[in-house]
């Protein structure tokens, strides 16, 4: 069998439809466009959500929720975390969680919670630690530093 023999299985492959070719096609006249309106003209595109001039259910629909523009990006560090990338002794913060490339980007506080088991001794310096996560670091004989925000400067 030479590359110019190859050919798809039977059966693989449709002609393509040919519309507008006279009424003898069966697709001639409106050629599959069915008849007036819109959507029989040429170039017709219509945009995202559009339901034919009723108010399209993304603008039914009431607005639900905001985004705090305020709001510090803050993320969430598990017991099962710290023990999963970090060894005894280490230093668990934000700027050993970012030379790990742990962190998502723009995090500026992180919160340490009790999920998942402690299986080293380390030291933590987060902006909250939980109560159950503060326990099963000193448990295991870890230390907590509380990173204490800054107060506003008094004029």
């Amino acid at each position: 069998m030479k590359l110019n023999e190859l050919r798809p299985a039977a059966g693989a492959t449709q002609s393509r439809k040919r519309v507008g070719r006279g009424k003898g096609s069966g697709m001639g006249k409106t050629a599959t466009r069915g008849e007036k309106g819109q959507k029989s003209r040429r170039g017709y595109s219509h945009k995202r959500g559009f339901e034919g001039g009723q108010m399209p259910l993304h603008r039914r629909l009431p607005k639900r929720g905001f985004t705090n523009i305020f709001a510090i990006p803050t993320q969430e560090v598990t017991l099962a975390f710290i023990s999963t990338y970090f060894k005894d002794g280490e230093k668990v913060c934000i700027e050993s969680l970012r030379d790990k490339n742990l962190l998502k980007s723009r995090i500026q506080k992180i919160v340490v919670l009790a999920k998942g088991e402690l299986t080293c001794k380390v030291t933590v310096a987060a902006d909250r630690v939980t109560k159950g996560a503060r326990k099963a670091i000193l448990a295991k004989g870890g230390t907590i530093e509380e990173i204490q925000p800054c107060a506003p400067a008094q004029a």
